[in-house]
């Protein structure tokens, strides 16, 4: 669980500084009170509104980790919840890994607390809305393998065990992981092809 938990941290710091960068190369003069809006402006705006949703994820974020650290799980998972709840500009790739890596951990909390399959529906969604294959929708890939896993065991433990239903819950579980791992061969691919290609580029 510690891994998820650092994962939002590392996303949430490296957006949060990306954003500044990219706020800090415009210093507009003030609006005149009549004037055709200039699309930097509408640019400076979503950088603010990125700036605040990233900020407000980092405290609940923080807040989680403080209730896990008493061992209140609810009140944790509470803190994913609101941060699924920030309203982040829609073309903001950051917000999705965001949500993503609250999505994961928050699905982990529900585990802890027995809840399988609330905690199904919540990588499930995650996994449905994705917009694009990053490192983040390969950990809820993840996440779901361990959901998988978990529901398993829960047959497990019961004396009228379905075991058919335990053997098609570990398969999904495989299912679930190898698809975590084609999603980072894939990116990796990716980064590899775009490193070949500067290297080519800068040759010429």
């Amino acid at each position: 669980m510690k891994y998820v938990i650092l994962g939002l941290s590392v996303v949430l710091a490296a957006a949060l500084a990306a954003s500044v960068a990219c706020s800090g190369e415009r210093d507009p003069a003030p609006p005149p009170t009549t004037r055709v809006a200039d699309p930097a402006d509408v640019s400076d705006a979503i950088d603010q509104e990125l700036m605040i949703a990233l900020g407000q994820a980092k405290n609940f974020h923080h807040k989680a980790k403080v209730y896990m650290s008493d061992g209140n799980l609810a009140e944790a998972a509470a803190q994913m919840e609101a941060i699924l709840a920030i309203p982040f500009p829609p073309a903001a790739p950051e917000g999705d890994d965001v949500r993503l890596d609250a999505r994961a951990l928050l699905a982990k909390l529900l585990v802890a607390q027995n809840k399988i399959d609330e905690a199904m529906t919540v990588v499930d969604q995650g996994i449905g809305g994705a917009r694009r294959d990053s490192f983040f929708l390969a950990n809820l890939y993840t996440v779901k393998g361990e959901v998988h896993h978990a529901r398993a065991a829960q047959l497990e433990g019961q004396p009228d065990a379905n075991k058919q239903r335990i053997v098609d819950e570990k398969k999904a579980a495989i299912m679930a992981f190898d698809q975590s791992i084609a999603i980072d061969n894939q990116l990796v691919k990716q980064l590899v092809e775009e490193r070949q290609r500067r290297q080519r580029e800068g040759d010429e």
